[in-house]
């Protein structure tokens, strides 16, 4: 895979904001969007509803040729052979994470540029808020274009920036440095989620990627 594209267009399929909409449908109707990859973020769900969901995502993310990348949980990542992980925090290192499945897409948020080295064996990192968001409640304080042209200073890795981010900014924090965007609420909570998507993709400018 070409992680340089995969980290384009990056949607955080969080069942939360989804509500009672269909993760299927609406995972469809992304991937008719043209996103580059997809994160399922099911907090709160029990393992095995987890796996159920991830098992009914795969085929339709495969044949898209979109990797899906499973929030947290590396065993169910490792159990169902989705493409990848991503890690926060107080999750499992991601050196051991490399270690149990080191072909894996291994992305992690870092709590600020003092952990970076818990990144080292990561493939990207997520970095925000970048703006003000309500999706994610303890996002903490927005970093803005300055907190992510610091982080692009301190670290090789490429980045994904998430946190309110839509149509009308992505192009900017492209420029800024980052690698791609990572959206939520800009997208699930749109009447047509693919159509959101791709007028998102429309306003990401072309070949304007930074590579560190």
């Amino acid at each position: 895979m070409d992680l340089k594209n995969i980290l384009r267009l990056y949607v955080v399929l969080d069942l939360d904001v989804l509500g009672r909409r269909s993760p299927l449908d609406t995972t469809r109707s992304l991937l008719r969007g043209g996103v580059s990859a997809l994160q399922l973020r099911a907090k709160g769900r029990s393992i095995r509803a987890q796996a159920e969901i991830i098992r009914a995502l795969l085929p339709f993310a495969r044949e898209a040729g979109v990797p899906l990348i499973i929030n947290d949980h590396l065993e169910l990542a490792l159990a169902l052979r989705a493409d990848g992980v991503h890690l926060g925090v107080d999750d499992l290192p991601v050196a051991l994470a490399r270690r149990c499945f080191p072909e894996a897409i291994i992305g992690y948020s870092p709590a600020g540029i003092h952990d970076l080295p818990s990144a080292a064996a990561a493939d990207y990192l997520g970095v925000g808020p970048i703006y003000p968001t309500g999706t994610k409640l303890d996002a903490g304080p927005p970093i803005g274009l300055g907190g992510l042209r610091a982080m692009l200073e301190a670290t090789h890795l490429p980045i994904v920036a998430i946190g309110g981010i839509g149509a009308a900014v992505a192009a900017e924090v492209i420029a800024a440095g980052a690698s791609g965007v990572a959206v939520c609420g800009a997208v699930l909570n749109a009447t047509d989620p693919g159509q959101a998507a791709a007028d998102l993709a429309r306003s990401l400018p072309t070949g304007a990627f930074s590579w560190h």
